[in-house]
């Protein structure tokens, strides 16, 4: 169903009747939700794996991408995918949302387990399996995903509110908190930064008009702030990138090397350095920056767990979306 706006999409589903037939109905998530659900031969997570593998190799960045989907998607109302919902009106439409990616990867995988496993697995649930996959393509670690999500009936522009990247440590805490996340979840989240970029304009100030200061970032490298310059013209549109993770030879490479660079102050947004500096992050950065790749794969892998079963649709909540572009039509069946 191709809704207009997602008002629209909001007020039709829920005035529908689904006809579930739900195998677990405790309302918890779990590690091999889909076993034996779709038949003893058919590996769910394999199957989505196969499909971000494919697309990994001819594009690393997905990683970064569908990092930043599932963050946005689980910020705003719970991982539910209702970032995947098409609408004029829809969390797409949303400005922070206007760059997210992968969107792709999600319909592909999506398509790949309907053909073997009709009406069972969640485009939520899928967003979580690819997610973990690209990071361990990427070098993290290849963490276990908790499944057994369903899919959200509700996608509004204007319930999208996520951290700004000029917001400060403090104001992050309370944001994190307030989806059940704790100071050091807040730290290895954002460590995701290990991948990805940042356009110009999202960081801009620093370089020029700190604060209306007339002047730039004082705690921003002076090697980076000229290089910068060079990519982030002064009144320019700001549409340029640049590397997250200012370490060339680890930009697509999941790691502790985000945290090496902002402690030598070579972070890209005003957040990302204020954990180096802020008295309630830093100690935690520095411990990270330290302890080498592998205890970052592993606290990542435990943080992304965590941000994955915030405010989650399970049982007979929500649905499970034939496509993950739309709610279902009236009369679809699902089985889980």
């Amino acid at each position: 169903m191709n809704m207009s706006s997602t008002a629209a999409v909001a007020v039709v589903a829920i005035g529908l009747v689904f006809l579930t037939f739900t195998g677990q109905c405790s309302g918890a998530l779990e590690v091999g939700f889909y076993q034996g659900k779709c038949g003893r031969f058919v590996d769910v997570e394999g199957i989505v794996a196969g499909v971000v593998r494919t697309k990994f190799f001819r594009d690393r960045t997905i990683a970064a991408a569908l990092i930043r989907m599932q963050f946005h998607d689980c910020f705003v109302n719970g991982c539910d995918a209702s970032i995947l919902l098409d609408g004029s009106a829809s969390e797409k439409t949303a400005s922070p949302n206007l760059s997210v990616r992968g969107f792709d990867i999600i319909d592909a995988a999506k398509t790949a387990v309907e053909s073997v496993c009709r009406g069972v697995v969640s485009c939520a649930d899928i967003i979580a399996i690819a997610t973990r996959e690209a990071v361990y393509l990427s070098g993290g670690g290849r963490y276990n995903v908790q499944t057994g999500r369903r899919d959200g009936l509700i996608s509004l522009a204007t319930n999208v509110d996520l951290p700004a990247p000029s917001i400060s440590v403090p104001d992050s805490v309370a944001a994190f908190a307030g989806k059940g996340l704790n100071m050091t979840d807040m730290v290895h989240l954002l460590g995701g930064h290990t991948v990805g970029v940042a356009h110009c304009f999202l960081f801009q100030d620093r370089l020029y008009n700190f604060q209306n200061t007339g002047k730039p970032d004082p705690d921003m490298n002076v090697a980076l702030l000229e290089g910068l310059r060079r990519i982030c013209p002064q009144n320019s549109a700001g549409t340029n990138t640049a590397n997250l993770d200012q370490n060339p030879q680890s930009s697509f490479i999941v790691d502790n090397s985000f945290y090496k660079e902002i402690v030598a102050r070579r972070g890209i947004l005003q957040i990302d350095q204020e954990l180096a500096l802020d008295p309630i992050t830093q100690a935690t950065v520095t411990t990270l920056a330290n302890n080498g790749t592998n205890s970052f794969a592993t606290k990542f892998g435990q943080a992304m767990v965590k941000l994955g079963a915030v405010e989650v649709l399970t049982g007979s909540q929500g649905e499970i979306r034939r496509s993950c572009r739309a709610v279902n039509k009236p009369g679809f069946l699902t089985f889980n």
